[in-house]
């Protein structure tokens, strides 16, 4: 799981099992986004988050509201339409720079397939990689 800003910076990560359903490990991850600013104290809530229709469940949603984020998630189509306003879509097309963070990941093979046994050191790469491709955004 993946958390960028606006540009498609790493701003938070964390692995987990494939069966874990991924809303409940979006919940943890938004736990530890932290952006520095150059006054006051770092902001810890970001103003919307932007995420594809496997996110879309009523509880999910509830809990960005009460930390005060607008969520812009579609609903899936299966589900049935509920009563009050739809989702506010304005974001979603923002969209692609996850995807390109993601993509920025893939360029390190060592994430294409797992090879390490141990969580932590995986883990560890993750942050590694994450670090490089902001340092690139940064440095141009």
């Amino acid at each position: 799981m993946l958390v960028t800003d606006g540009e498609g910076r790493p701003l938070a990560a964390t692995i987990d099992s494939a069966s874990r359903y991924e809303a409940h490990i979006a919940e943890a991850v938004l736990d530890r986004v932290v952006v520095h600013r150059r006054r006051g104290r770092p902001r810890k809530r970001p103003e919307s988050i932007v995420a594809d229709k496997g996110y879309d469940s009523d509880a999910f949603r509830r809990a960005l509201w009460r930390r005060g984020i607008r969520p812009a998630i579609p609903f899936k189509r299966v589900r049935r339409p509920r009563p009050g306003p739809a989702p506010d879509l304005s974001g979603y097309r923002q969209r692609w720079r996850v995807e390109a963070a993601f993509a920025f990941l893939g360029q390190f093979r060592r994430f294409v397939v797992r090879w390490e046994h141990n969580a932590q050191t995986y883990l560890a790469l993750i942050f590694i990689a994450c670090t490089v491709i902001t340092m690139r955004a940064i440095l141009g």
